[in-house]
Order: C-alpha cells, then sequence, then structure tokens
C-alpha cells in the first residue's frame, strides 16, 4: 500500500505550503513563489499557473473563505490548525471561484493533502468541502442593509476596521470599488531605461518575444503589459538594460523630485533602487545619487541592477536613514524619502498584508515616518527640494506626517507638484494615486521647498 507522506509534492500541496509559511512565519508570497516556481521540481506550466493563481487567489479572498467555513464547521473555527484551514481555503477558493477544475478533483486532492499533513482531518476536510459544494448557493451572509461593514468586510474579503475606515471617508459605493480592485490581478507595469532606448523601441523589443505591451496612462516611461509575461526577464530587452518592472505611480514619484543633470540628490529607504535608478535615468547619468537604506543586503541588490541599467552616479550607503552623518546636512539639492508604511495601497500586489496589518500598526508607522521626515528636511540645501512618499492611503501616514513636519520645521513649505498630470493632484496639492480610480498602486506623496537659510 502506498504511503501518502511519500507522494511527490502536487501544485495544490505546493500553494498550501507556501500559505502556512505567510502563516505561520511572516513571509510574502512573492519571494516565495519565485523560489518554488524558479527550481527544476515544477516544469508544466498548467502546474505553475495553478499554484500562483492559489496562492493569491486564497490570501484575496480569504476573507470570504473564512467566512464558509465558520458556517460549516462545528465548534470554533479560530481553533483550527493553520495547514487545515489552508487545505479549505484552497479547495473552497477552487470550489467557488474557478471554473477549470472538476469539483470531485479538487475535493479528493484536498483529502489526499490532508492525509499526508494532517491525517486527523481528512475527515474534517472531506465534509466541509462536500456540504459547501452541496449548499453554496445557499450560503447565509451578512445582510448589507444592517450592518454594511460587516457585510462588505466578507463578501469583499478585507479586514473589517479597514472597511470601516473607508466606510466614514469616502461612502459604500467607493469603498466597494476599493475592495474589488484589491481583489484584481493588477497589470505587470515596467519602465524603460531612457539611458538605453525610448518607450517606442522598447514595446518593440520586447514583442520580438511575444509579449504584447501598451504605453502606460499616466508616467511617460511607463509600459504596461495586459497579459501575464512569465519569460519577461529572459527576454533581449531586459537582460540588455532596457527595461525595469515598476508600478507606473512608483515610476511618478521620481518625476515629483524633478533632478536635473549635475545635481546631488540624496535617496532615503532606498531599498533596492526602482526611484533612485530612475532618478539617474531622468538626470542623463550626471551628477550624484547617494542611496541610503539601512540593509546593505539591499543596496547590493541596486548595485547590481545599476550595472545592469548603465547607472554609473549612484553611491550606496549603508545605514539608518534618521541619523544621516553630519555631512549630509544641508548639502543637497533634492531630498527623496521613500518612508517604510503600511503597504495599504499595494493590496493588489501584496494580498497578504491586508491580514496582518492593524490599527495600532498604523500609529507605529507614523511615528518612525516623521521620525525619518525631519531627519530628511535637515540634509536639503535652502532652496532645494524635498519629497515624501509612501504606497499607502491612510491619513495618518499621509498628510498627518506632512502637517507635523511643516510644525518641526518652519523653514519648510509645502508646494504643488510638478511633473505628473494634473488628475494625479488632489484638492489639498498632494499626490495621490488609488487602484480603483487610477490603475496603479495606492501612493501618496507631498512636496516641500526648505526656504531658510538658517539651520533647520
Amino acid at each position: 500500500m502506498t504511503d501518502e507522506r511519500k507522494k511527490p509534492k502536487t501544485a495544490r500541496g505546493t500553494a498550501i505550503e507556501i500559505l502556512n509559511r505567510i502563516d505561520q512565519k511572516g513571509d510574502y508570497a512573492e519571494p516565495l513563489l519565485d523560489a518554488a516556481l524558479s527550481g527544476t521540481g515544477i516544469q508544466n506550466p498548467q502546474d505553475r499557473r495553478l499554484i500562483t493563481e492559489l496562492v493569491y487567489g486564497t490570501l484575496r479572498m480569504r476573507g470570504r473563505l473564512d467566512w464558509i467555513i465558520g458556517r460549516f464547521y462545528r465548534g470554533d473555527d479560530a481553533a483550527l490548525e493553520t495547514p487545515v484551514r489552508n487545505i479549505l481555503r484552497t479547495g473552497l477558493y477552487q470550489l467557488l471561484f474557478t471554473d477549470r477544475i472538476p469539483a470531485f478533483a479538487v475535493v479528493n486532492e484536498a483529502v489526499g493533502i490532508a492525509k499526508q499533513i494532517c491525517p486527523a482531518a481528512a475527515g474534517l476536510v472531506n465534509a466541509i468541502l462536500r456540504n459547501a459544494l452541496r449548499e453554496k448557493d445557499v450560503i447565509a451572509w451578512p445582510d448589507m442593509a444592517k450592518d454594511p461593514g460587516r457585510a462588505i468586510a466578507v463578501l469583499h474579503s478585507h479586514p473589517r476596521w479597514l472597511v470601516e475606515r473607508w466606510l466614514d471617508r469616502y461612502g459604500i459605493d467607493e469603498t466597494i470599488a476599493i475592495c474589488r480592485a484589491n481583489n484584481t490581478i493588477p497589470p505587470l507595469a515596467i519602465r524603460v531605461n531612457a539611458l538605453k532606448t525610448s518607450r517606442e523601441k522598447a514595446i518593440a523589443a520586447i514583442a520580438e518575444d511575444g509579449i504584447t505591451a501598451e504605453t502606460a496612462r499616466f508616467s511617460p516611461d511607463g509600459i504596461i503589459l495586459p497579459t501575464p509575461a512569465a519569460g519577461l526577464r529572459e527576454t533581449a530587452a531586459f537582460r540588455n538594460g532596457l527595461i525595469r518592472v515598476q508600478d507606473e505611480a512608483s515610476q511618478l514619484v521620481s518625476r515629483l523630485i524633478a533632478p536635473r543633470p549635475g545635481e546631488r540628490i540624496l535617496d532615503l529607504c532606498a531599498g533596492a533602487g526602482g526611484k533612485t535608478l530612475h532618478l539617474a535615468a531622468l538626470m542623463k547619468n550626471r551628477g550624484e545619487i547617494t542611496a541610503v537604506d539601512l540593509h546593505p543586503d539591499k543596496l547590493r541588490l541596486l548595485a547590481a541592477e545599476a550595472g545592469r541599467l548603465g547607472v554609473t552616479i549612484v553611491e550606496t550607503h549603508p545605514g539608518d536613514a534618521a541619523r544621516t552623518p553630519e555631512a549630509f546636512r544641508g548639502a543637497f539639492d533634492r531630498v527623496l524619502l521613500d518612508a517604510p508604511c503600511s503597504g495599504l495601497g499595494t493590496l493588489r500586489r501584496n494580498p497578504e498584508i491586508r491580514w496582518r496589518i492593524a490599527p495600532m500598526d498604523l500609529k507605529k508607522c507614523l511615528q518612525i515616518q516623521k521620525r525619518l521626515l525631519r531627519g530628511a528636511a535637515d540634509c536639503v540645501k535652502p532652496g532645494g527640494l524635498l519629497v515624501y512618499c509612501v504606497c499607502t492611503v491612510t491619513p495618518e501616514e499621509n498628510e498627518d506626517v506632512a502637517a507635523d513636519l511643516l510644525a518641526a520645521r518652519p523653514g519648510f513649505k509645502r508646494i504643488p507638484p510638478g511633473g505628473i498630470p494634473p488628475e494625479l493632484i488632489d484638492a489639498d496639492g498632494f499626490f495621490r494615486t488609488f487602484p480603483h480610480r487610477h490603475g496603479t498602486d495606492g501612493f501618496f506623496g507631498a512636496v516641500f521647498t526648505r526656504t531658510s537659510e538658517k539651520p533647520v
């Protein structure tokens, strides 16, 4: 008799393993998927697509799936072990949100996986999935009229606290639109490297590899791939440094800085350098960019990417952006602070974030952002420019941080953003994008200039 535990890992088993690591260890989906799909273990394209859909689809629809589990589990469903819950989630996702896989195959595979990793739960998995399949059309959902916050949170799979905040600010219709947008698969956005080619030539180059692309709506450097392109990084255009993966809203941040060739630029919290390297292209690779980040491994990635793109004006500086060297004070023409944040503007790409962030985390982010922005202001020359940006949509991390800087540093004033389409500037003069309005990640940006010659 075959030992169930010795069977080779299936696509569904791999997806469940990734989801378990996300829940148990706090890992992120994208690097786990990259690692799982980069080896030789899973070669079949259909299996690779299934793993990706199951991981991201289950994460996006987790709130709705958990509601269903709670309807059919006799007991406290919160006490279910993580592997059992993820077997149920992936099974329900396939039964309710896909039509390519026969229902009997979904149930049988889920039960088989349960026998391998949690044998005692195999009967439970079988019963819940079969009951859900039989009664899926009569499941009782929260009443929108009586409790819209609960109904939207469950039906559109977002944390209730976040839904309630959006309801207060945007109303029911736009809150639903935000949630729906967050549950869609975002198109892949790439940036043309203007140091090596034009946007038109880059589109033509990737078309030679069979990849369809179109110009982005807002970014002059942006290219959108409407359909998935798994082999993008193997194309000649990528290998030769003509393009870089970067969300369209993120590309626009560098245009807020509006750097000029020959200037001295500071990029704090530079990470792997998406905006840093765009700044270099806008400067025509002339001048000086200092990229600071707390994590040396990210700066090593930045340096490698600079080599691929042909950027030579970036100098990396490992260190805490809140404790910049004395030599940085008042030394830079323009300073960018792309601050650590909750990431709530990127829920399309990083759906696991919604299940991790709590209201108290926003307060923690706020304190860090205030401290970092004050430190960034210290590095700006008189007459110089300071840009604060985050990929989130919460007032605490957005306008509240901007207001704090003006109160703490009277030598600065806020100015209207330039270099971007007017429709991306709100009534208060902030750069702001939303997935449901603009088809980009949710970004916020504030632009300041230093007006005082005195030390800040």
